[in-house]
């Protein structure tokens, strides 16, 4: 993936995850709605003001910002999923925990 479409990805992750559409995360840091989502899709890349405002509206480190390792297909997620699922697959404790934390995760979304 290129640098600008990881970077949009991120940033949306980071908006959605606090719960700000991108009309108020695009006040926040001072441009237009449109500029943000142009951003969010890869389109266009940052200022270094831009940058700094973003860090700032979602409170984060620079290298929180450019962690981009959450970002992998979904057949290499669940290929690590169920590598983890198999080291497990006899202990019935973690197991359960497992159970619980998918049910919370799907009558969450």
């Amino acid at each position: 993936m290129k640098l600008k479409k990881l970077l949009g990805e991120r940033i949306k992750r980071l908006r959605k995850s606090r719960n700000l559409t991108q009309e108020q995360l695009a006040e926040m840091i001072e441009i237009a709605p449109r500029n943000l989502s142009r951003i969010e899709v890869g389109e266009s890349f940052v200022t270094a003001e831009t940058l700094e405002k973003l860090l700032f509206a979602l409170n984060v480190t620079a290298e929180e910002l450019f962690a981009y390792e959450h970002i992998r297909e979904a057949k290499d997620l669940l290929a690590e999923i169920y590598t983890y699922l198999d080291t497990i697959k006899t202990n019935k404790s973690q197991l359960e925990k497992v159970y619980r934390a998918i049910k919370f995760v799907r009558e969450n979304e």
